[in-house]
């Protein structure tokens, strides 16, 4: 049996705007519990609200399943993809294949090329971080003596990684030319690492 929590988000994914109150009755719980559950829902990100005319008078106060709320639901998407990544190994070589997902990350880094031509290295980094973000990447950086370390704390292609590690070389390839410094993995989470993280050479300062 569903829990009400679950019973709400099912109720937004199948009817989206919805009010408290037509919560309350789709639930069949009080408007002050599916409330509580709706704080709770919002602190994990799953639920979002927005007010919304409604004829004359004020706005009504609507609330709606966030991406990451979507997202608990099962898809199919895994599995497509999965499906076309093994249909494009039997028919293309490996090393066409790897070539394919590096003018990917080409492609992705063309977007970036005039937003990061003026930057800084360390502010390269920082415009990376905040663009891999919006591909669903949370990663985080630091310098050491002689290096930057690259570590991605989350990653979109973990599950796909695990039958197709192919799909690695885009990340991998998009820091490279973002940079303008080749990217090295030094840890990997399929090898059994807690992250994937990629080392960067602090260039030499040139001599004036």
């Amino acid at each position: 049996m569903k829990s009400t929590r679950d019973r709400i988000l099912q109720t937004l994914l199948e009817q989206p705007s919805c009010t408290i109150q037509e919560l309350a009755d789709a639930v069949s719980i009080s408007p002050i519990s599916v409330r509580h559950h709706l704080n709770n829902l919002k602190a994990d990100g799953l639920v979002t609200e927005r007010e919304e005319r409604h004829g004359v008078g004020r706005p009504r106060l609507v609330y709606l399943l966030t991406e990451q709320g979507r997202e608990q639901f099962p898809t199919r998407y895994l599995r497509l993809t999965n499906r076309l990544l093994d249909q494009l190994k039997e028919s293309l070589p490996e090393p066409v294949v790897a070539s394919i997902f590096s003018q990917m990350a080409a492609s992705m880094a063309a977007q970036y090329a005039q937003q990061v031509e003026k930057l800084s290295l360390e502010q390269k980094l920082e415009f990376l971080k905040r663009a891999l973000a919006d591909e669903g990447f949370d990663i985080e950086w630091d310098r050491t003596t002689n290096q930057y370390i690259i570590r991605e704390v989350s990653c979109p292609y973990y599950h796909i990684g695990q039958k197709h590690p192919e799909v690695c070389l885009l990340d991998q390839s998009l820091l490279s030319s973002v940079l303008s410094i080749p990217a090295e993995k030094v840890q990997c989470i399929l090898n059994g690492d807690g992250h994937c993280a990629y080392a960067i050479p602090i260039p030499e300062e040139k001599s004036t």
